[in-house]
């Protein structure tokens, strides 16, 4: 079904998996009783940590694409994705110390840029271990597996410590330990068979003053883009739609929490989503090579638009649950067949690294635009529905210039014309 290589690079997805569903469930409940305790107020907290959310996504867009270029040189990407990785897992194991407010929305930050940063030379690897033919399944379970991954035992544990720890003398506090202990050994064990097996096959020879070269590099491709407007445009189209998919998946617990629905209900509402973004990422895949990346990329968006209208009317754990599944219906879909098909719109295989760069920078502004559209319109307005709302502009500015990029069948038809 899949190579060593295929299996290796989609369990990166099932490794880091756990950090994700870590941050959108366990460690949003954290913080916000540090906030609870410190004296800040449920609204001021929901704005400071969508603030906190794209000030790290800033910084990562902002050393994607010098990163990328960097990585093309042979040899070279597996290192800097081995320093991102352990950075990531590394700061996610010291959360337990953080001892105040600011530190929490400190170390927050520090991991999401490790995090952020390794899926960068992670998304760039996609092009060393498959073929244009076989990209949109790769990927599409990568995601998928990924849902299974977040969903099993560093959450189950979490949940089941969170019901049941009191019987046995485990407190909230120690929970959280536990959760942060055993989300940062998932990562890195499962990180290890792409560690091994998966080697950078496209690149480009070393050089003298790589670093200054690469900078010429940067602006050669930033003018390659521009010379393929179909990609440039899904680059703009890709930075709006998946913005709002990165600002409900950071801000749906804090939300959920705001709006009174207690912890307990909201992991479960999380662990629906994962389950339910299992098969129908699988399902977004074979759907793609029936009817193309394009057309299932657009039916995501649409769900999404919906599950904004939901939302704001939101008010139970038992809506909480219904929007929960109907983000999971399209999640991992929409991120596989975004990733997938910009992989087969790259014109050249050997500078996967600086074209990931570029679309990690689009990627990993994920949710700026939204978290900081949300927060502004909550603290403008004092309405955190109304902050939902906002998120819809980025789902009708995506969706509509979607409609100008081609096909998957005429990819190779527009990489062949340059303006």
């Amino acid at each position: 079904m899949f190579t060593k290589q295929e299996w290796s690079w989609i369990f990166y997805d099932w490794a880091n998996s756990a950090y994700s569903i870590f941050i959108a469930t366990v460690l949003p409940i954290f913080a916000s009783s540090v906030a609870r305790v410190s004296a800040i107020d449920s609204v001021t907290h929901t704005a400071n940590w969508g603030y906190t959310s794209a000030i790290a996504c800033v910084l990562v867009a902002l050393s994607s694409p010098i990163l990328g270029t960097l990585a093309d040189y042979k040899g070279v990407r597996k290192r800097f994705f081995i320093a991102f990785f352990l950075l990531g897992v590394l700061s996610t194991g010291i959360i337990p110390i953080a001892n105040s407010y600011i530190a929490v929305l400190i170390i927050y930050g520090i991991t999401n840029f490790g995090f952020a940063g390794a899926n960068v030379f992670y998304d760039a690897f996609l092009l060393d271990v498959t073929t244009n033919d076989r990209m949109d399944k790769v990927s599409s379970w990568g995601f998928g597996m990924g849902y299974i991954g977040g969903s099993t035992i560093p959450f189950l544990v979490t949940i089941a410590l969170n019901l049941f720890g009191e019987r046995i003398g485990v407190d909230g506090t120690m929970t959280m330990q536990i959760s942060c202990f055993l989300t940062a050994i998932w990562w890195a064990l499962f990180t290890l068979p792409l560690i091994f097996n998966v080697k950078q096959i496209s690149g480009i020879e070393r050089e003298p003053h790589m670093v200054a070269n690469s900078f010429k590099r940067l602006g050669h491709t930033l003018k390659n883009i521009k010379k393929h407007k179909f990609l440039f445009i899904f680059l703009i189209a890709y930075f709006f739609y998946i913005d709002g998919v990165g600002t409900i998946i950071k801000m749906a617990t804090t939300y959920g929490d705001a709006l009174g629905i207690d912890s307990t209900a909201l992991m479960v509402g999380l662990l629906i989503t994962q389950v339910v973004a299992f098969p129908c990422a699988i399902i977004y895949g074979k759907l793609a090579s029936r009817f193309s990346s394009k057309k299932m990329i657009l039916v995501g968006i649409v769900t999404y638009f919906a599950v904004c209208v939901v939302g704001y009317f939101m008010k139970s754990a038992t809506e909480f649950y219904i929007l929960a599944g109907l983000v999971g219906t399209a999640q991992g879909g929409i991120q596989a067949l975004s990733r997938s098909y910009f992989g087969k719109a790259i014109p050249d295989k050997r500078q996967a690294g600086e074209f990931f760069g570029f679309f990690s920078i689009f990627s990993k502004f994920e949710s700026v635009l939204g978290t900081f559209l949300m927060s502004t319109v909550i603290t403008l307005t004092n309405n955190i529905n109304l902050g939902v709302v906002s998120i819809l502009l980025t789902f009708i500015i995506g969706g509509t210039l979607m409609l100008f990029v081609p096909d998957d069948k005429n990819l190779e038809q527009a990489k062949a014309i340059t303006e």
